[in-house]
């Protein structure tokens, strides 16, 4: 008859006192996500300096009107409206007819708060115009790809913002203009239109960008003295 075991003494066939536990290795840590501003750079460098490959990388990722407006727009579109109330704040404006213009702080704000807003407008209405074309050029109807098209191909014209802070600089801020090639770059990856009819995608595309940017120039404009002083 056999024995039976001590109380506290493991059982036959169980683990043996202080061997590893069954289950193998420990999980593998998730992978930390990258942070909102180390991605947002990420994401403007890849646009000014390699666009083709960034909007192959754009055109498959699954978002929304709000996280783009939010994660980009937003931040991004703060850069020339910042710039410029505190370059006209210190060195006033330059206009072509007038010469240089002293303005106010306050009206200094009040022209870069109308920047600011106006830019989120052009990016909503440049987009309803993409999408509304997309099928006369044999593209595909989609607000959030034209929501991408038109807020990531504006990244060069907000960076160029920067050069507000630079006396007499704001000439310099047509380096902006190549937010133009980069909207031609974005529509056939994101639109689905096909190659041979993208470029008068494009065109038609860059005009309505064109008209809406002197737009909203004009109205920001309109934030300011229309004499020196």
């Amino acid at each position: 008859m056999a024995t039976p075991p001590r109380p506290g003494a493991p059982r036959p066939g169980g683990p043996r006192l202080g061997a590893p536990r069954p289950g193998g290795s420990r999980p593998a840590p998730r992978p930390v996500a990258p942070r909102r501003g180390a991605a947002l750079l990420q994401r403007a460098k890849n646009m000014l300096l390699q666009p083709s490959a960034e909007w192959q990388v754009i055109a498959g990722e699954f978002t929304t009107v709000g996280a783009i407006y939010r994660g980009y727009v937003l931040p991004l579109a703060a850069i020339p409206a910042v710039c410029e109330i505190v370059g006209r704040a210190l060195w006033g404006i330059t206009l072509p007819t007038i010469g240089t213009i002293h303005v106010s702080p306050m009206t200094a704000l009040r022209g870069g708060i109308a920047l600011y807003i106006g830019q989120l407008v052009v990016v909503q209405a440049l987009a309803l115009i993409i999408d509304a074309l997309a099928p006369t050029f044999g593209g595909t109807r989609n607000h959030v790809q034209a929501i991408k098209v038109a807020a990531y191909s504006s990244t060069a014209s907000w960076v160029a913002g920067v050069f507000a802070l630079v006396p007499g600089g704001q000439w310099l801020e047509l380096l902006g203009i190549y937010s133009l090639y980069l909207l031609y770059a974005g529509l056939p990856p994101l639109m689905k239109a096909p190659r041979d009819r993208a470029a008068g995608y494009a065109v038609f595309s860059i005009i309505s960008a064109v008209v809406l940017y002197l737009v909203m120039r004009a109205i920001t404009m309109a934030f300011l003295p229309r004499g020196g002083g």
